[in-house]
């Protein structure tokens, strides 16, 4: 009921643990915290949050246009509402070193288990498109530096995101990676790999935990997670895709009520108002009000 039993430093610790066993963690991205209620319903080990989603869900491209109040809120929003620890996407840490700094306990402060911070340049674009610029390593190590530093929980997990692949190729994309946890990065987010003996590489190189990126229609092949397991990949995130599937069944359904005026033909397609109301636990808040959940929801098969 309501929000999370669980507090970010237990959820914190955990992603530690669970990333210290060896295992793969599959993290899809929550484009709104019903969404992150229901990846923890369907079992997964954790819940992304894309910047990307975060700026298409405001109607804007994803070039750095977000604030770290916009990011902050949607983020403490979203951590609050799961068990799971919430990996979220913080640009270039909205400024200098000075203003990583803040964006690390800013977001330390709404809950997250963790977050990435890129090298990229200001003003910074979708990792998989064509024509992004990355800053000189200098820079990059700086901004690592300050994260590192001004988090006040030693479990909340920095990572650094290089989008070196994309400019300058894979062996200096190795070296900027080792730079980076040399730096104090927990983890390292190697983006737009275009092949599996890429991630490996990487991983090889650095010891560190390493997180795949698995956007559809970008650079990489959308590998399996049993392909990423055995190359030594640590976390997976899915950060678009259940936005691209949601807004994929709305552009159905609106094309559907243009067409035939109404949407009976889709009811097999949507979420039932039963799955609903057990996903936001009408059911728990009856603890305290007997007058919130005192209804039958007609067609519903008992379990």
């Amino acid at each position: 009921m309501l929000y999370s039993m669980s507090t970010p430093a237990a959820k914190r610790r955990q992603l530690r643990e669970r990333l210290a066993s060896g295992e793969l963690l599959q993290f899809p991205g929550a484009f709104n915290p019903l969404a992150a209620r229901l990846i923890q319903q369907r079992g997964f080990d954790g819940v992304y949050i894309s910047g990307a989603v975060l700026s298409a869900e405001l109607g804007l491209p994803d070039i750095g246009l977000t604030t770290l109040s916009e990011v902050a809120g949607r983020s403490h929003q979203i951590a609050r509402m799961t068990e799971l620890p919430a990996l979220v996407d913080a640009d270039t840490g909205f400024g200098e070193p000075m203003n990583v700094a803040r964006t690390v306990q800013e977001l330390e402060d709404a809950g997250v288990a963790g977050l990435h911070i890129e090298d990229q340049l200001n003003p910074k674009r979708c990792g998989h498109l064509d024509g992004k610029e990355v800053v000189d390593e200098p820079t990059a190590l700086k901004r690592i530096r300050a994260a590192v530093d001004a988090r006040r929980d030693p479990d909340l997990l920095i990572m650094a995101r290089t989008d070196v692949r994309g400019v300058a190729g894979l062996e200096a994309t190795i070296d900027r990676a080792k730079a980076l946890v040399d730096a104090g990065a927990d983890a390292i987010f190697p983006e737009a790999m275009t092949s599996l003996a890429e991630f490996q590489a990487v991983r090889e190189a650095v010891g560190v935990p390493i997180l795949a990126n698995m956007t559809e229609f970008g650079k990489s092949e959308l590998f399996t997670v049993s392909q990423l397991r055995d190359v030594g990949v640590s976390i997976v995130i899915w950060p678009v895709s259940l936005l691209r599937l949601a807004m994929g069944a709305a552009l159905r359904g609106l094309d559907e009520l243009q067409a035939e005026g109404a949407l009976t033909r889709l009811l097999p397609e949507m979420q039932h108002r039963a799955e609903l109301y057990e996903l936001i636990d009408y059911e728990g808040y009856n603890h305290f009000d007997a007058g919130v959940f005192n209804f039958q929801i007609p067609g519903v098969l008992a379990n």
